[in-house]
C-alpha cells in the first residue's frame, strides 16, 4: 500500500523565489487557462466542463496531497501578454498552486517563462513541438506523431501528391507548416503553396483562388476554431471539396457541427482522441460526462477532453512527487502514469505518450479510420 499523503494543518510549499514559502490550506487551487473569446472560444465551454469533471473525479479519489482540488478560470483567449500577467499575479499571490488548460502556443510562450519555474504547468493543446522549459509538462500531440503519419497514409491511400497549407499567422501554424515541408519530402509529395492569415479572419476568397490555381489535391488546415469553421464553409461553397481533401490536426466535433453537414466532405483529422472512439475508457468518460452535464452539453471532443487529461496529469504529477515543488515533480515525471479516456498515459521527457488516430468526417461526426 502507498504511504498516505501528509495531513498537516498547513503544508509548506516551496517554489516562490524571493517571496518565501507559500502555505497551503485545505485546497489546492489550479488556474484553468482556456479560451472564453476569439476564434477558439467555440470550444471553451467543453474545456471547462471536461476539466471540472476531472477535478470531481480527483477529489472523489482523495484529492491532491490529501487536499481538495479546485479550479480558478482564466480567459486564455485574451492577448498572450495579458494572460501571462494575470496568471503570474495569481501565482505571486499564492492564489494558485498549478496551471493547466488549452490555449494557443503564443499564450504558452508568454506564460511559461513567468511561472513554470514556480508552479507545475500542464499544457494540453496540440502544438508545434520543442517545448523544453523546466516545469512545463505536456499532454499534447506534436507534428512528428500526428501530422507525418497522416500525410504518409493519405499519400498512399488517397493518392495525395500536392498540398496547400492554410494556417493562422502565429507560431503553431508556422512551425507546423515548416515540418510539413520536411514531411512532404518523406512522403513523395510536395507543398504547392502556403498562406497565413490573422486570427479572426473572415474573407477566404483570395486564399481559395490560390488553392484552386495551385493544382493542389489536398489542403493542410492549420486554422483555429471559428476560423476553421468559416474556412470549411467557404471551401465547400467554392466547390473545392469536389477536388481537394482537407487534413486538420485541430478539429473537433463542435467545429464540425458549426461548419454544417454540407461543408465537411473529404475532411480528415488526426488526434489522440475523438468522441466516437469505441473503447471502454471513452465509453465510461462519455457516460460520466452526460450524467454530470446532461445530453445537451457541448460534445467533449479532443480539444475539450484535453483539459480533462491536463487535470489528471497535474494531479498524478503532484501526488507522485508528494510535493508541489516543481523540481521534485520534474525529477519524477517520467515515472508517472495515469488512466483516462485516452487509455493509459505514460510520460517521456515531460511529454505524454499516447495513441494517435486518423478520422474522416461523416457529416457532423468523425469516423475513426485507423490508429496511426
Amino acid at each position: 500500500m502507498p504511504e498516505p499523503p501528509p495531513q498537516l494543518p498547513g503544508l509548506i510549499v516551496p517554489g516562490r523565489p524571493g517571496r518565501g514559502p507559500a502555505v497551503l490550506g485545505d485546497t489546492v487551487h489550479v488556474a484553468l487557462v482556456f479560451p472564453m473569446r476569439g476564434p477558439a472560444g467555440i470550444f471553451g465551454p467543453t474545456c471547462e466542463f471536461c476539466a471540472q469533471l476531472a477535478v470531481e473525479e480527483v477529489n472523489q479519489a482523495g484529492g491532491v496531497l490529501g487536499r481538495e482540488l479546485s479550479l480558478v478560470p482564466v480567459d486564455g483567449g485574451a492577448p498572450p501578454e495579458q494572460v501571462a500577467r494575470e496568471v503570474e499575479s495569481l501565482v505571486s499571490l499564492g492564489a494558485v498552486h498549478g496551471v493547466t488548460g488549452w490555449h494557443i502556443s503564443s499564450v504558452r510562450q508568454a506564460l511559461a517563462p513567468r511561472i513554470a519555474h514556480r508552479v507545475p504547468y500542464v499544457y494540453t493543446a496540440l502544438y508545434e513541438g520543442g517545448e523544453r522549459t523546466e516545469g512545463v509538462f505536456l499532454t499534447s500531440e506534436t507534428p512528428a506523431e500526428q501530422l507525418l503519419p497522416a500525410m504518409r497514409l493519405l499519400a498512399g491511400e488517397k493518392r495525395v501528391r500536392r498540398w496547400f497549407v492554410v494556417g493562422n499567422d502565429y507560431v503553431w501554424p508556422r512551425r507546423t507548416a515548416a515540418a510539413a515541408l520536411r514531411y512532404a519530402a518523406q512522403t513523395a509529395t510536395e507543398v504547392a503553396g502556403q498562406a497565413f492569415l490573422p486570427l479572426g479572419v473572415h474573407d477566404f476568397g483570395p486564399v481559395l483562388r490560390r488553392v484552386e490555381h495551385s493544382g493542389a489535391d489536398a489542403v493542410l488546415m492549420l486554422l483555429v476554431g471559428n476560423d476553421a469553421v468559416r474556412f470549411n464553409r467557404a471551401f465547400a461553397a467554392a466547390g473545392l471539396d469536389q477536388r481537394c481533401l482537407r487534413l486538420s490536426t485541430l478539429m473537433d466535433e463542435n467545429m464540425l457541427m458549426a461548419s454544417g453537414a454540407g461543408a465537411t466532405r473529404g475532411l480528415f483529422s488526426a488526434a489522440g482522441f475523438f468522441a466516437g472512439l469505441v473503447t471502454p475508457e471513452n465509453l465510461d468518460f462519455h457516460g460520466q460526462y452526460a450524467r454530470r452535464f446532461g445530453i445537451e452539453a457541448p460534445q467533449p471532443g479532443s480539444l475539450g477532453e484535453s483539459c480533462y487529461e491536463g487535470v489528471l496529469l497535474l494531479a498524478a504529477l503532484i501526488n507522485g512527487a508528494r510535493s508541489l515543488d516543481v523540481r521534485a515533480i520534474g525529477a519524477g515525471a517520467d515515472t508517472v502514469r495515469y488512466d483516462g479516456p485516452r487509455g493509459q498515459i505514460t510520460m517521456s521527457r515531460r511529454h505524454a505518450r499516447q495513441r494517435i488516430y486518423l478520422a474522416e468526417a461523416d457529416r457532423l461526426e468523425f469516423n475513426v479510420l485507423t490508429q496511426l
